[in-house]
């Protein structure tokens, strides 16, 4: 299935030059995730706190495009300059897992919308992340398979997030959206474990 994440050679390509000057500069692959981390807790916070104000919706595209940076950086530090660790590895997959649930979790504070679909659409992410990773447990890569992966999740947030910021939906809308963020999670767990078997 089409991913957004097919897209990622051409993005890394295009961030090698700042990845090869933060290296120069000293700095780790995992000082870059535990700064994504740290940002994406902030922001998630900022939704919370503000009942999901407008010019918080309307940033998060942004940020999600700045965090999907960040992420593709510390990979190229990681494989690219010898960051590569296995306290690197925990790390990256934790504070991904940590930075979703941080970024989306705070929905639930959205008028009309289910507190339920949007805790079950986060727990569904975390799942497609665990699925990913338990393909390594039985001798296959690690998965990145969609349809709703990290970049793809990042891609309909974001989306609806920023229309939501200058368009008000009705509940019923919202929901029906926030279902289909579950189905689709769904299904890229079900893609993962078939891919990861076949491949192992």
């Amino acid at each position: 299935m089409v991913s957004v994440y097919d897209l990622k050679p051409r993005f890394q390509a295009l961030l090698r030059p700042i990845t090869a000057a933060l290296a120069k500069a000293g700095v780790t692959a995992n000082h870059v995730t535990i700064f994504a981390m740290i940002l994406s807790i902030a922001y998630g916070a900022a939704i919370y706190v503000t009942g999901a104000a407008s010019w918080t919706l309307i940033g998060l595209p942004f940020f999600l495009f700045i965090r999907m940076a960040l992420n593709a950086i510390d990979g190229m530090l990681a494989r690219e300059f010898g960051h590569k660790s296995d306290a690197g590895f925990y790390l990256n997959e934790i504070s991904d897992v940590v930075s979703d649930a941080a970024l989306y979790l705070p929905f639930v504070v959205i008028a009309g919308l289910s507190p339920v679909l949007v805790v079950l659409a986060v727990m569904i992410a975390t799942l497609t992340e665990l699925a990913g990773v338990l393909a390594l447990g039985v001798g296959s890569a690690r998965r990145y398979d969609g349809p709703f992966g990290k970049s793809d999740r990042a891609a309909a947030y974001g989306t609806l997030a920023f229309i939501m910021g200058f368009y008000t939906f009705s509940p019923l809308v919202l929901n029906i959206i926030f279902s289909l963020f579950i189905v689709l999670g769904v299904v890229t767990v079900i893609n993962r474990v078939k891919k990861g078997l076949a491949h192992a």
